[in-house]
């Protein structure tokens, strides 16, 4: 996957922009609400802390 480039799922297209947008770079994974066109606030996290979460997505830890 290239880094440095803001990513969203291409699913996203259709949902009103209720999405976020992924940036993986050499010492983080940043997040961000697509909504706020890049003025809103970015949350970091390390690549261990981001694969942990996509483990737990995967699993259905976070199903309802």
């Amino acid at each position: 996957m290239e880094r440095n480039v803001w990513r969203k799922a291409m699913a996203s297209a259709n949902n009103g922009g209720a999405c976020v947008e992924v940036m993986i770079t050499g010492e983080t994974v940043k997040v961000r609400d697509t909504k706020d066109g890049g003025t809103g606030p970015v949350h970091m996290y390390s690549h261990a802390e981001w694969s942990a979460f996509l483990d737990g997505v995967k699993k259905g830890e976070f199903d309802l």
